[in-house]
Order: C-alpha cells, then sequence, then structure tokens
C-alpha cells in the first residue's frame, strides 16, 4: 500500500497510528477519572447525605465513587468541615471559600482529562487536506499517463488511480476516526463537568441553608 499510494501515504499512516494511540490513552484516562458507577447517581447520593446532614458519610462515598468528579467533591467536603467549624468568618466569607476550594480542585482535574485532545482535533482537519493532497498527486501521474503520445499507459494510469484512492481512503478514515472519538471524549468530558457544577452548587446552598 505504501508503494502503491505515493509519498503521501507514509504520512497518513503515521496519523492514522498517532490517532489510534492518542484514543488508546484518552479512553484509560478518561475511564479512571469517571469514577465507578453512573455519576448522576452519585451526585444524588451526595445530594441525599448533604440534606441528612451527613458529611462524613458523603466524603466516604467519594471514597467509593473515585475517579475526578469524587475528588473535587471531597475537597469542597472537606472544606465544608472546615468552614463549619470556624466562628470568626462570615457566612458570605465561607461558602465563597467553600466554592474556590471547587473551583480551584476544578482547575486541577479538568487540564488532565483535556490533555491530547487538541491532537485528535488537528489531524481530524489535516488527515482529510493529506489525504487530498496525496489524491492530487495521483491524478497527476493518471493524466501524465493519458497526455503521453499514442496509446496511454495503461499501467501508469491505473497506477496513478490507485495512487488517488488510496490516498482518499486513509485520508478520510483517519479524519472520521479522529472526529468519533473527539466528540466522545468531550462528551464525557462535558457529564463529568455538568457533575461537579451540580454537586458544587448543592454544597454551597446547603451550607448556606445550615450555616
Amino acid at each position: 500500500m505504501m508503494y502503491k499510494g505515493g509519498p503521501m501515504v507514509p504520512v497518513l499512516m503515521a496519523n492514522m497510528i498517532i490517532t489510534i494511540c492518542v484514543i488508546i490513552e484518552r479512553y484509560i484516562t478518561i475511564r479512571v477519572a469517571h469514577g465507578k458507577g453512573s455519576i448522576p447517581n452519585f451526585v444524588r447520593r451526595v445530594k441525599g447525605m448533604l440534606d441528612r446532614n451527613d458529611i462524613n458519610g458523603a466524603i466516604k462515598e467519594c471514597d467509593t465513587q473515585r475517579g475526578s468528579v469524587a475528588n473535587v467533591i471531597r475537597e469542597g467536603l472537606h472544606k465544608y468541615n472546615t468552614m463549619a467549624n470556624t466562628p470568626d468568618m462570615e457566612k458570605e466569607q465561607k461558602i465563597l471559600a467553600i466554592q474556590k476550594e471547587i473551583e480551584e480542585a476544578t482547575s486541577l482535574e479538568l487540564p488532565m482529562l483535556e490533555k491530547n485532545l487538541v491532537i485528535l482535533a488537528t489531524i481530524s482537519s489535516v488527515a482529510t487536506l493529506l489525504g487530498l493532497l496525496g489524491t492530487v498527486f495521483g491524478m497527476i501521474r493518471a493524466f501524465s499517463a493519458l497526455a503521453t503520445a499514442g496509446a496511454p499507459d495503461a499501467v501508469a494510469l491505473s497506477t496513478g488511480i490507485s495512487e488517488a484512492l488510496i490516498n482518499t481512503a486513509l485520508g478520510i478514515g483517519t479524519s472520521a476516526l479522529a472526529i468519533i472519538f473527539y466528540n466522545f471524549f468531550t462528551t464525557k468530558i462535558d457529564g463529568m463537568t455538568y457533575g461537579i457544577d451540580e454537586a458544587g452548587f448543592s454544597i454551597a446552598q446547603n451550607f448556606a441553608a445550615k450555616h
């Protein structure tokens, strides 16, 4: 395939290999960051424990769930306990401190989740252009075979068309793979971010209502 496809095929194959490696790496990372079980169910359990004022139980639930969402919520709950036992601060200051703690924990977790996604976003665009460039090279070879005096060179013609089709297939296939998994990973990350925001809002509201 590399011989028939021309000079762009090794570049396209390298893009395909990079895409597959990034997909595997991101899948493992996001799977671990997701934790155990459903994130919406976990957030509902934490909210229920907050309503019952069972902060330690909510922290234990975070230890059981694991993952990025649980890590952020655990930090917020620890700050909740600290602020509840701090008498020399106004309520608004305590709520702001809890919200700031959650924001800082989130800012530490999200970059890890989004790492390397820019590679998939770039390849999803570049692979199509590289495939198109290889296709153009193949069509140039094909039309050069047609332009020869006398009978067209059938071997050169078929080689040029084969080169064009191989580059087209590799470029489109790599781009499609990168787009599908980029959207899949960003959807997973958005779900985790929504869970963090929902739980963080509940923690702040619960503290405001009970202290």
